[in-house]
């Protein structure tokens, strides 16, 4: 169910030079600072991770297998993500993380849901309340992301996630300046 213009191996990126409205390019150099900015209690692989994470929790086939390959070169294990989708709670993670995972998970799902003890959680875990709110900015990041890949009907080629994980390595601004 692609949009007529989504050609089968367009990425993101394809269709974001295909309408260039002046809203991607904003979109782009929030993306990267917040995916790539030093000034984070969070660091990039954690970044990386939750942003795969939420992206396997909406089931966005396109967005988890793209950011799971970036956060396997930042050194997650992409088993260990794939179980973490399925149950936080059941893998030998590390323990002061999962709350947040937990956190963004909720937040997805049920964000009309979300209670003080959310936010006690991640902070009794020894989280700042500037690392929850990177973690809640990226969550809503990539739900953000995942909708608009569902609803333009980008589809997986074989192989793309290796690439879009080769690209997205330096940096999701490579092809800012092609925008208006």
């Amino acid at each position: 169910m692609p949009l007529p213009s989504i050609e089968p191996n367009d990425t993101i990126g394809d269709a974001f030079l295909k309408f260039n409205t002046g809203a991607e390019k904003p979109f782009i150099h929030f993306i990267n600072f917040l995916m790539r900015n030093d000034e984070s209690p969070l660091t990039i692989a954690q970044r990386e991770l939750i942003g795969a994470f939420v992206s396997g929790v909406n089931s966005c086939t396109y967005c988890y297998g793209s950011h799971a390959a970036v956060a396997k070169q930042f050194g997650i294990d992409t088993d260990l993500l794939e179980d973490l989708v399925k149950d936080i709670d059941k893998t030998a993670f590390d323990e002061q993380f999962k709350p947040i995972l937990h956190y963004v998970k909720k937040l997805t799902l049920n964000p009309s849901k979300m209670i003080q003890d959310d936010v006690d959680n991640v902070l009794s875990a020894g989280w700042s309340e500037r690392a929850l709110y990177d973690a809640i900015l990226v969550c809503c990041a990539f739900n953000f992301t995942n909708r608009m890949v569902d609803g333009l009907g980008l589809t997986v080629l074989p192989g793309s996630f290796d690439n879009a994980a080769k690209r997205l390595l330096g940096g999701y601004d490579y092809f800012a300046d092609k925008l208006r």
